[in-house]
């Protein structure tokens, strides 16, 4: 979790910042943050496209839909590798997944998720119990910097 906190670090969403690290087998795959797509310009050179949505509870929220976010990232940079995620672990420093990260770990084969936070995705958490995924919640702890009492993100 703490190579995910600094994998955070690299993040260009100028909201949170959030880092993923894909481990199987004691062995990291793939990490990713949240950040633009390739070639685009970051939220940090040209800030977010902020739009309205509603979320799962039924209320209206702000969301930047510039940003790819960390767990997307990190699958989609294993898979641009030729990289199996079957069976691997997902550390994230948010969580649970929101629901179309959750519908996209699901089809990646993870089969851990372990999240720190609590983000609020009912839907989400689910759709991964409905397929075997074992979520677990860190001790928010966990992502404090060794630098300073901060959180990282």
């Amino acid at each position: 979790m703490r190579i995910a906190v600094e994998v955070a670090s690299r993040a260009t969403c100028l909201r949170r910042h959030v880092g993923a690290v894909l481990v199987k087998d004691n062995r990291i795959l793939s990490t990713g943050y949240n950040g633009s797509p390739l070639g685009m310009p970051h939220c940090t050179e040209v800030g977010c496209l902020i739009v309205k949505r509603e979320d799962e509870d039924g209320s209206t929220k702000e969301h930047c839909i510039r940003t790819v976010h960390a767990e997307e990232n990190a699958i989609l940079h294993a898979a641009k590798h030729g990289v199996s995620t079957e069976g691997s672990t997902l550390y994230v420093t948010a969580g649970p997944p929101c629901v179309a990260c959750a519908k996209n770990l699901i089809n990646a084969g993870i089969k851990r998720i372990i999240y720190s936070g609590n983000y609020p995705g009912e839907h989400a958490v689910r759709f991964l119990k409905e397929a075997n995924i074992e979520l677990v919640s860190a001790d928010p702890s966990i992502l404090k910097s060794k630098h300073t009492d901060e959180l990282c993100f």
